[in-house]
Formats: structure tokens, C-alpha cells, sequence
């Protein structure tokens, strides 16, 4: 099996890539020769974006896909929509998140901060897992945070029902936990297969995150925006993690600043990485081989 070469050539789909960080990564990424193809909830926004990176140079005008990606119909939209039109998909970033200030459900009857954050890219990664091994070497990079320390998952109240904290980042943090283990249980089960994963935490970034929260959230934003890094200097460790060759066969780790970084003990445990694994395919209706 040929090395890892970079992005240049190579088919990218980016989620959340409309604004923030994601942006900021799909236009380095067109600047180094990626063929983009982002997904958009909102059109008008999508084809902005697809603008702002053709303009970076590179490549051709990125490719706009369409989905709300709290809807698990869909995630299953989007991907039938991608295998449609890809032949090869080399490189999936999961970086749509956010933070909801009041508890509130999906269609599906999820918890929308759980449903974005965690089991979105845990289904579409698992429904583009084949076309990604058919394309190997490929890479799936997912974007986490720091904000996963000191928290758990709630297997006994999954769905956050019996109290919601997401004002104090609680469930935010709860979800960043969860994509490190699903990094870390998706690593083991397709070791060999010429698939990588790994996540990364981009650290404290200026952008238009938690600003959907009310005028305390946003005015708390505002304040700590002195000591944030721009939105370029937050995508770096994304990017690197899509491109560098020198990355090569890692596989299941935590990154901070191009760096493996140790996560906390929650996030080291295989049990509860297999266990989460089980109760995101219940919830998404949808087994993975591996």
C-alpha cells in the first residue's frame, strides 16, 4: 500500500466548515490542493463559504452538500449523496459542534447537543467507513476539546433527562469525551485496514462559538476573545492531522498543537469506549462492522 502523500489530489469532506475553525482549515486545505466537499445546514451560508475557499487558491470551487446534521435522515442523505458522487473519499474531518444553553431534543428524539456532537460523526463516519477503506491510505480527524476533562458519560442518563448543565459546559464536555472515545474504539476496530482516526483539540478559539446562548454566554465570549487564538492558528492541528505524511500510521490519538497528548483517565478507558460504542449504534439504528 503507497505512503500517505498530503491532501493535493485527495477527496476531503469537511463538516462544519461553514464558519470558525472548520473554515479556516478548508481553506488551507484548498491551498494545498485538497478536491473539498463541504456539508452546509444553511445554502446560502454553504456557498458563501465555498467562495471564501476558492479564493484561498488552490482548487476548484468546493463542493456544497447539504444536511441538518442533528437529523440522522439526514446524515443518511449526505452520505448516500457523497458515495454518489465519490469514488474516493480520502480524508473525513468531523469538526460540526456546538453548545446548547437550554435542553433540547432532535427529531429523532436525541439531545441536541449529543446528537451533533457525538453521534453525528459517529454515523456518518460509519456510513462512509467503506468508501474510506476502499480509498486507503485515508484519514478521519475528528475535532474534540480539553473540555473533556473532568467529566464522564452518563450511560445512565444518556440523553441527559434528569438534569441539563450544558450553561456550565457540562454536556458540551460530556460530548468532547465522547469523541475521544469514539476515536479511540474506532482506531482499534479498523486497525489494518490503511484507515486512520485521530482527534484533535484546537484549544480556546475567537469564533462565533457559544454565541447562540444569550447575551451572557456571548458577552463571556467577548471577554475571554483576548486570550483566544484566530481561527487559522485554532486549525493548524486539524490540518496537520488531515496533510502531514509525518503523521503516518497513528492511530486513536489526542493531539494538542501538532503534539500526542494524554487525555484524561475517562478518556483512556477501552470499557467505556466499547460501551459507548454499543449505545451509539442503538441510537443511530445502525451496526458497524468495523
Amino acid at each position: 500500500m503507497e505512503g500517505w502523500t498530503g491532501v493535493a489530489g485527495k477527496r476531503v469532506l469537511v463538516t462544519g466548515a461553514t464558519h470558525g475553525i472548520g473554515l479556516a482549515a478548508a481553506r488551507e486545505l484548498a491551498k494545498r490542493g485538497a478536491e473539498l466537499a463541504i456539508v452546509a445546514r444553511d445554502a446560502a451560508r454553504g456557498e458563501a463559504a465555498a467562495c471564501q475557499i476558492a479564493a484561498a487558491g488552490g482548487t476548484a470551487h468546493a463542493d456544497v452538500l447539504h444536511a441538518d446534521l442533528t437529523s440522522q435522515r439526514d446524515i443518511h442523505e449526505l452520505a448516500r449523496e457523497a458515495l454518489r458522487r465519490y469514488p474516493r473519499i480520502d480524508v473525513l474531518i468531523n469538526n460540526a459542534g456546538a453548545v446548547f444553553g437550554r435542553r433540547s431534543v432532535t427529531v429523532d428524539g436525541i439531545e441536541t447537543t449529543w446528537a451533533l456532537n457525538h453521534l453525528a460523526p459517529f454515523l456518518l463516519t460509519a456510513l462512509l467507513l467503506g468508501r474510506l477503506k476502499g480509498s486507503a491510505p485515508a484519514r478521519i480527524v475528528t475535532t474534540t476539546s480539553d473540555a473533556h476533562k473532568n467529566h464522564t458519560i452518563p450511560f445512565d442518563d444518556i440523553n441527559a433527562e434528569r438534569g441539563y448543565r450544558a450553561r456550565g459546559f457540562t454536556r458540551y464536555g460530556e460530548t468532547k469525551l465522547a469523541n475521544i472515545l469514539f476515536t479511540r474504539e474506532l482506531a482499534r476496530r479498523i486497525r489494518g485496514t490503511g484507515v486512520t482516526a485521530n482527534c484533535v483539540h484546537p484549544g480556546l478559539v475567537a469564533s462565533g462559538f457559544n454565541r447562540n446562548n444569550g447575551a451572557l454566554m456571548s458577552f463571556g465570549m467577548l471577554l475571554v476573545r483576548p486570550f483566544a487564538r484566530s481561527p487559522r492558528r485554532g486549525a493548524d492541528g486539524l490540518v496537520w492531522l488531515a496533510d502531514a505524511p509525518a503523521v503516518g500510521a497513528q492511530s486513536g490519538g489526542y493531539f494538542e498543537d501538532r503534539r500526542l497528548a494524554t487525555p484524561s483517565k475517562p478518556a483512556q478507558d477501552d470499557e467505556a469506549a466499547a460501551r459507548l460504542w454499543g449505545v451509539s449504534e442503538e441510537q443511530t439504528h445502525q451496526l458497524v462492522s468495523g
